[in-house]
């Protein structure tokens, strides 16, 4: 009698970060300092937008940090009450949702249910 086949697994390659290459990194700074996002960068160069902002800090880049203004939050919560999703709203105003969200819930605005659609 055979003996049973063992299927091998493998397990899977560890993940690396991508890593840029100096003129990468060059054309992440001077897009950062000319106006571009984290998250755009992110976006662009295929990487995490925590390590786009470790990158900036090891080139010795002052960050922008983007705080909503109450007249921001007072358009935020106007949206999400005209019934946008937070990551529509985060995304007019250039931030995260979770930045929207934090905000709207100091505020005190009750949080729909992820799946409602009105």
């Amino acid at each position: 009698m055979d003996a049973p086949l063992v299927e091998q697994v493998r397990a899977p390659a560890p993940r690396t970060a991508k890593r840029l290459k100096g003129a990468q990194v060059q054309e992440l700074v001077t897009a950062y300092e000319v106006g571009a996002t984290v998250y755009q960068l992110a976006d662009r160069f295929g990487i995490e937008r925590r390590t786009v902002s470790k990158i900036l800090k090891r080139q010795g880049v002052a960050t922008r940090w983007q705080r909503l203004s109450e007249a921001d939050v007072d358009e935020a919560e106007r949206l999400y009450a005209k019934g946008l999703s937070l990551a529509r709203v985060a995304e007019r105003l250039d931030v995260a949702a979770d930045t929207v969200r934090l905000r709207l819930l100091k505020r005190g605005v009750k949080m729909r249910d992820p799946h409602w659609r009105g």
